[in-house]
């Protein structure tokens, strides 16, 4: 694994204060799969800066995934919003895959919203619902990948970082006063909002059956294949940090069906019981993104104007 010195991630910082014009941006928001328009949304004088023009920066390669910061105002704040994320699994280390995080903590980002779409585990979340992350489990983590492996950058932070707050109550409060106090998005258009535990899988294959099943048991709600990176990282740097999934999909985590007693059953001609069940795609992923889109939009707004 290369270690990427903390000059590389200086340098891949001044070159985006070039393009700002003293812009400096205090929120930062990495958007999902099918979450990017909200950048679209953003007021004021815009700023677009193209990943493959900043140094150190790698190729999104995931559809719904524009590959550029996009800079402006959103509820009388600045921000700045990641069009498009890097993931593990497009072939890129975790220290690779979470660099904007640290360059957005040195042009001056103290608070992180991650948004992600996620599988939903948990039997109570429907597709649409969205969840607040309040931990995560991290497979992948616990076998060895961690953005954090390899010499510390004491610039960032400590050697051995505490992660057990790493989603802050305080933002999570004020996204759930946010969600209790408006009624329209709850009543006329159907929003739900939950609390969750996020468990992190490597991808790009969605989970297993098996997989799913030992998620479950270990207390994860939502599957997904990102965020979990870049919130360690954030939490690394000092910043404060907001998560929130999407759910595009129900996850199907029950018993592949016992072939030997199936053939068994059809021999004796017995009759069988069919069970019609639908598998995830991406295609599933962005259109189900694409319907909560103003919902989530006006979420994510109103929490920007409290924090």
């Amino acid at each position: 694994m290369e270690h990427i010195p903390y000059e590389t991630y200086v340098q891949s910082a001044d070159y985006v204060r070039t393009q700002l014009d003293g812009f400096a941006p205090e929120i930062g928001i990495v958007c999902g799969s099918g979450l990017s328009s909200l950048a679209d949304t953003l007021e004021g004088n815009i700023t677009i800066v193209k990943y493959d023009s900043i140094p150190g920066f790698v190729r999104s390669t995931v559809e719904g995934h524009k590959g550029q910061l996009v800079f402006g105002m959103l509820s009388g704040k600045r921000v700045v919003c990641m069009q498009g994320r890097f993931h593990c699994y497009e072939g890129y280390t975790a220290q690779q895959a979470t660099f904007p995080i640290r360059v957005l903590h040195l042009i001056g980002v103290k608070v992180l919203l991650v948004t992600n779409a996620a599988g939903g585990i948990n039997a109570n979340y429907e597709v649409g619902d969205v969840a607040l992350i309040a931990d995560h489990l991290s497979i992948p983590g616990i076998a060895g990948s961690n953005a954090l492996i390899g010499p510390n950058i004491e610039e960032f932070g400590l050697r051995f970082t505490s992660i057990s707050d790493l989603y802050t109550p305080r933002l999570r409060r004020i996204a759930a006063k946010v969600y209790l106090t408006h009624t329209h998005l709850r009543e006329e258009r159907g929003f739900r909002l939950h609390e969750g535990i996020y468990g992190w899988c490597y991808g790009p294959c969605f989970e297993s059956r098996a997989e799913l099943r030992a998620l479950k048991t270990l207390g994860a709600d939502l599957a997904g294949m990102s965020t979990v990176p870049e919130a360690v990282v954030a939490k690394h740097c000092g910043m404060e940090v907001l998560a929130m999934s999407l759910v595009t999909n129900k996850c199907v985590d029950r018993r592949e069906p016992d072939i030997i007693e199936a053939v068994r059953a059809e021999m004796a001609g017995q009759e069988q019981e069919v069970v019609i069940e639908e598998f995830p795609h991406h295609e599933e992923v962005l259109a189900a993104a694409a319907a909560r889109t103003g919902d989530i939009q006006e979420f994510v707004r109103c929490v920007v104007r409290e924090i």
